[in-house]
């Protein structure tokens, strides 16, 4: 039985399984609607890029992110020469919890760094490149990643990492690993979003400076 699912008028292609220290984490793609992040985010796990990183930031209610070598929140980078841009479909919205998204800075670029939703977050429609959806029994496994502990800058207090990710169905057929180079631990131009926590709504970082109340997210969810 094929494990494709139709969800939004739209099928998945592709699934890895993510191995974590919460549980196993199974994800489904939309490669057709968003070739460049699905094969940028499943050629990465094929190399064992994120083998061992840590899921830097956790905001309640809202994501978790991760996907970032340096644990800073500031590196990482995509398969591509350079970042890529977002990509958006009609019929993919963040509308639920359990989805996963490309975490961008405010100049729409993607390197390495991705997000999961613990809630709907309408807000990012068309300001993120929505590319996944958790899928099964696991949802339960990443929602524990949203209970944790954390303390200055959203960081978990006790850590939380990616073990290893298992490709389960590959839609890219033509891709081959690259060669293991050494990281660069280059940082993204610009990664500063910010979320207010009144509004639930994400602006850009030229905006931090008019309300108080809005709370620096950096290289994460816009």
């Amino acid at each position: 039985m094929s494990n494709v699912i139709i969800e939004f008028g739209t099928r998945t292609s592709g699934k890895v399984c993510m191995k974590t220290t919460v549980g196993d984490i199974d994800i489904e793609l939309w490669s057709k609607e968003c070739p460049l992040a699905c094969r940028n985010f499943i050629q990465l796990c094929m190399e064992g890029y994120y083998n061992g990183t840590i899921f830097h930031r956790i905001i309640r209610d809202f994501i978790v992110q991760g996907g970032d070598p340096t644990g800073t929140g500031e590196g990482g980078e995509s398969i591509y020469t350079t970042s890529f841009k977002n990509e958006f479909h009609q019929r993919l919205k963040f509308n639920r919890r359990g989805l996963v998204g490309m975490a961008s800075g405010n100049d729409g670029m993607n390197g390495s760094q991705f997000f999961f939703t613990l809630n709907a977050t309408p807000d990012l429609d068309k300001k993120h490149t929505l590319f996944g959806k958790i899928v099964g029994n696991t949802l339960f496994n990443m929602l524990r990643l949203g209970e944790c502990e954390t303390g200055n800058d959203d960081k978990p207090l006790r850590t939380q990492k990616i073990l290893q990710v298992e490709i389960l169905s590959n839609p890219f057929n033509d891709i081959v690993p690259r060669e293991k180079k050494k990281d660069k631990k280059e940082k993204r131009k610009d990664p500063r979003v910010v979320e207010s926590r009144k509004s639930n709504i994400l602006t850009f970082g030229d905006e931090t400076e008019e309300d108080d109340q809005e709370i620096a997210v950096f290289n994460k969810v816009e």
